[in-house]
């Protein structure tokens, strides 16, 4: 339905790229199936939950291309997170096995026209640009054969009992007024604090920190800090798209911190979807903001769990 509808209001044009994870990602919300949250420790995951990343240049991906990868190695049940190049196989002294097909991710960039150019310099204004995305194409590690032993080696799973500490020191390093009271988790912007029920509230404990760290990627858009716009009132889309954006950067963190991700707002499903087929870039700005805020939250892991999360927020980019 979302795909005959943009189809019909171009005209018939051909659909872009924005289109087509647009309409995935709307097939998936009406089937009930959430993109940042996979069965992730059950028959149908065979890979571990991770970040997905480039096997070859150990770089992780971030934004929209999380979501398409981890959609990937559910519906193909891959064993491992890691991806390459058609091109980074063979420099690795392997190949993609024939027959297979690979996933499309993508690249955003920006693109000035001439005309703006020149506009720009007669009248000393800033040049516009124009968002695009370019597609490639990717190959699961499992799908290539005569790679080096070491490629995508997964890390093993956290130790038992340890992820609880590791979040609750992650939220104090990163500064923000954090209070535990209450029957309801939020996050206040005009003052700045983030609220949560206690953890005995919450019929399984886990449940408190994938909380938590929701609320926490709604306070990285505090104005100090990645500024993002909070004046949409409940109900409307700025404020669903704020919650889409929170939604994701809690997968994000989740999935780096070793925790399986659930879905803490489903009672919004209605309102993402409105907002995804009124604007098909919406999901992908969403996912690259989620990626900003879970690059600022993991950034404040205490020295020695944060080391290889610093060098993904580093190295990360749209496109590995």
């Amino acid at each position: 339905m979302a795909r005959e509808q943009r189809a019909a209001r171009k005209g018939g044009t051909r659909t872009n790229l924005y289109d087509d994870i647009t309409d995935k990602i709307i097939a998936d919300l009406e089937e009930g199936r959430f993109p940042w949250v996979q069965p992730w420790g059950t028959a149908a995951a065979k890979a571990p939950l991770a970040m997905p990343r480039n096997a070859a240049t150990a770089r992780q991906y971030s934004g929209i291309n999380v979501l398409i990868l981890w959609g990937a190695v559910i519906q193909h049940g891959y064993p491992t997170q890691h991806w390459l190049t058609f091109r980074q196989a063979l420099s690795l002294g392997g190949n993609v096995r024939k027959g297979e097909h690979g996933t499309t991710v993508v690249y955003a960039d920006r693109f000035t026209p001439e005309d703006e150019k020149r506009r720009a310099r007669e009248t000393g204004e800033e040049a516009g640009s124009i968002p695009f995305l370019k597609r490639f194409t990717v190959f699961n590690a499992a799908q290539c054969e005569g790679l080096p032993d070491n490629i995508a080696v997964e890390a093993p799973p956290p130790p038992p009992g340890m992820i609880e500490p590791q979040v609750e020191a992650l939220i104090a390093a990163t500064g923000i007024d954090f209070r535990i009271g209450g029957n309801r988790a939020y996050y206040a912007p005009a003052q700045d604090y983030v609220q949560v029920p206690p953890p005995q509230a919450y019929f399984e404990p886990i449940n408190w920190h994938r909380t938590a760290l929701h609320e926490i990627g709604h306070a990285t858009g505090h104005e100090t800090r990645l500024g993002r716009d909070f004046s949409g009132s409940f109900g409307t889309k700025k404020y669903a798209f704020e919650e889409m954006i929170a939604e994701i950067s809690s997968a994000f963190c989740c999935a780096s911190l070793g925790i399986v991700p659930t879905v803490r707002h489903a009672d919004y499903v209605g309102s993402w979807l409105e907002v995804m087929r009124e604007d098909s870039r919406a999901i992908v700005r969403a996912a690259s903001q989620a990626s900003k805020a879970a690059d600022w939250i993991l950034s404040h892991l205490p020295e020695g769990d944060a080391a290889e999360a610093d060098m993904a927020a580093t190295e990360r980019r749209a496109a590995a």
